[in-house]
């Protein structure tokens, strides 16, 4: 069976324009920040792909492990005809669930959202060709603006995996969880991955990791803004740091200037002293009672709750009620 045409809710032109307001809010604001989400052009795509696989990086094995572990209990839990999933990438991790769900004999059809035409694109067709009976329909759009995009009908289970919760702060993760919930049908299933609240000394070491991967993966956001936005940062002039909030319990990678800098970028003349910050991502880490509360207050209730043997990573398995 072939991959169907993409549902397109977010265009070229709207990638680029959420690229202009996000970097004009935020170079004016202090203190300066930008939002993750511009890291993934196609190099910045590689180098998180490069992440994963570095030692320090656990929380992509982690995960794996839980879902290796437990997909089998969760296609048995679920019974789901569709299984969507937010922010799908390349769905590797998400043909564990395939498979699953497969053997038990429901699923029908997998509805992968991301904001990235090619990449999708790529991910369908290689879904659709490696799963022949399983209809794959494919949706380019946002998950903080298009759930109500998604598909009604059938059992459905929903995965957002990867830990991507984190990157939102806690009023955006609210926001986002009850705007789940009112795209679901009481019954319907969310499956959610969080990274857990650890020793900063392992937390740490997984956003600033000896070979400078996520230092050039953190930089790359400044030549994402040089190509699309004709600005003139100097990635080098910047340092990459790591840190690990304890109040908040998240942790912040920014960028930090060498030397004072003047940079223009749209209509705005931006400067930066020697050792100013600049935040390109927040990584909130969770514990047990805090997930199932965020859930709980969005209308889901937490079914199950899996970790991986080091107690890193949780995977949480909730229905909406």
């Amino acid at each position: 069976m072939t991959a169907e045409p993409l549902e397109i809710y977010l265009e070229e032109r709207d990638l680029a324009e959420g690229l202009r307001h996000d970097v004009r809010r935020g170079l004016t604001d202090r203190p300066r920040w930008l939002p993750p989400k511009w890291f993934y052009d196609a190099r910045g795509s590689e180098l998180f792909e490069e992440i994963t696989r570095l030692p320090e990086y656990y929380p992509t094995r982690a995960e794996r492990s839980v879902l290796a572990a437990r997909a089998d209990e969760i296609a048995a839990v679920t019974g789901a005809k569709t299984l969507i999933e937010l922010g799908s990438g390349s769905s590797a991790k998400t043909r564990l669930l395939l498979d699953a769900l497969g053997r038990h004999g429901d699923l029908g059809t997998f509805v992968p959202l991301d904001v990235s035409v090619s990449a999708l694109r790529q991910s369908t067709a290689r879904l659709a060709a490696d799963y022949p009976g399983l209809r794959v329909r494919g949706i380019v759009g946002d998950f903080t603006r298009h759930l109500d995009r998604l598909p009604a009908g059938g059992r459905r289970l929903v995965a957002f995996l990867g830990g991507t919760i984190g990157n939102l702060g806690p009023d955006e993760r609210d926001a986002f969880l009850r705007a789940m919930r009112a795209a679901l049908e009481p019954g319907d299933w969310f499956l959610i991955g969080t990274d857990l609240v650890k020793d900063p000394a392992v937390l740490v070491p997984a956003y600033d990791d000896a070979a400078g991967v996520t230092a050039e993966f953190n930089r790359n956001v400044l030549r994402v803004l040089n190509r699309e936005l004709g600005a003139d940062f100097d990635p080098d002039g910047f340092d990459h740091v790591a840190c690990w909030d304890a109040d908040r319990e998240w942790i912040e990678m920014r960028l930090r200037a060498r030397r004072p800098m003047r940079v223009t970028v749209l209509d705005l003349t931006v400067d930066f002293a020697q050792g100013e910050d600049l935040r390109t991502e927040i990584s909130a880490k969770f514990r047990r009672s805090g997930i199932e509360a965020e859930l709980r207050a969005a209308g889901f209730a937490a079914r199950r709750y899996w970790t991986d043997e080091g107690d890193r990573f949780a995977v949480t398995l909730a229905q909406a009620v």
